[in-house]
């Protein structure tokens, strides 16, 4: 993303007057293209069919007003890449921003001119390309007003900052408060010193809700030895606070309040690409592992506080258990060979209880049971 070489805001104000545009639009009103001059300048590409430019229209306006609010002199001007003037005016009926009036000929010369091959584009004049970050666009959705001036140089300081704080293994640097299922007030004090899974997930999300279901086992088994300290954040990547309200109802831990930016940070601070996630931190803040929900997923509650150390541990108990196990057998409540399997989770067709780890199953028609509900044949 960028121009070609450091274009500036007089370069800009050229080709719209060759193009016989002399004002910018501000609502119904003209603005005189002299009224940004002494300004940081940005040009915004932007289209309403577009539905990312839709969804990142909010957060600039975020941005840009919260700029405004501390007297930095920016300015945003669309160029609009609607396919119709219908199509424009309604997408800069919300934008508090100047607008560069509507032009099919002039939006596909200016997006030559500036190379804007994908929309949103968001790229800052006056400043060498060669010093804007890559992705202004990216950097406005992760940081907000912080990403101001939109610089290689700042994008590399807030990564800097981003790393640190995953680094220094301070819990209260991460999140201030959190909630509980009944929207009590979590200070993050209150959880320093604890072994601690950040979990990355949604209620619209079925994988989420399955892990879920195999979280609070673990969480609740863990709870029943009182020499292990363990809790829960959850952070939600739910479309909406209701979405988010009907998951924390079925969870016994802490979240992040929905309307806290945290949860944005939080994804960003510890590279989140995809859900259910889950970051387990040990009793000194320091990450122990970013691939909590498959050990959860393996090993439940056997495999607290998931270091490495007790994975190893729990991996040679059962291995040991399974050498004490038939390889085969044949129980008297089936009519097939069961063989010995190492499986994740299953349910005990016998007692109908969840079983892991070790099962006698069956290749023929998927029947299993636990190794305690075994009855062989004489």
């Amino acid at each position: 993303m960028g121009g070609p070489g450091c274009e500036s805001v007089d370069n800009f104000k050229t080709i719209l007057e060759q193009e016989g545009i002399y004002h910018l639009l501000s609502g119904e009103l003209k603005v005189p293209l002299s009224s940004c001059k002494q300004k940081t300048v940005c040009l915004l590409f932007s289209a309403n069919w577009s539905r990312p430019c839709k969804a990142f229209i909010p957060q600039l306006m975020q941005t840009y007003n919260a700029l405004k609010d501390v007297d930095y002199e920016l300015e945003i001007i669309f160029i609009s890449f609607d396919r119709d003037e219908n199509g424009f005016k309604e997408h800069m009926k919300s934008m508090p921003w100047l607008v560069v009036p509507f032009d099919v000929n002039l939006q596909k010369k200016l997006g030559n001119l500036y190379k804007v091959n994908q929309i949103p584009s968001f790229i800052p004049l006056n400043i060498d390309t060669k010093l804007l970050a890559k992705d202004s666009v990216g950097l406005i959705k992760d940081y907000g007003p912080d990403a101001f001036p939109f610089t290689k140089k700042r994008q590399e300081e807030l990564k800097a900052f981003d790393e640190a704080k995953r680094q220094e293994g301070k819990l209260e640097h991460l999140f201030t408060n959190g909630i509980d299922s009944k929207g009590e007030k979590i200070c993050s004090s209150e959880l320093v010193g604890k072994t601690i899974g950040l979990y990355f997930g949604a209620n619209w999300c079925p994988p989420c809700r399955d892990f879920t279901t195999q979280l609070i086992e673990a969480y609740n088994d863990i709870a029943k030895n009182k020499d292990q300290e363990f809790e829960v954040v959850y952070v939600s990547t739910d479309r909406d606070v209701k979405e988010f309200e009907l998951g924390l109802t079925k969870m016994p831990w802490v979240a992040i309040p929905f309307n806290d930016k945290t949860r944005q940070d939080l994804c960003r601070i510890f590279e989140v690409k995809w859900i259910p996630t889950l970051i387990i931190l040990g009793p000194n803040g320091k990450t122990i592992t970013t691939n909590g929900r498959k050990l959860v997923s393996l090993y439940g509650a056997k495999g607290f506080p998931f270091t490495e150390s007790k994975i190893l541990g729990v991996e040679s108990s059962l291995m040991k258990e399974g050498d004490e196990l038939a390889r085969e057998v044949m129980d008297r409540k089936h009519e097939h060979i069961l063989k010995l399997d190492m499986a994740k989770r299953y349910i005990c067709d016998f007692c109908k209880k969840r079983g892991s780890f070790w099962a006698f199953s069956c290749n023929v028609c998927g029947y299993d049971l636990h190794p305690t509900c075994i009855e062989e044949t004489h």
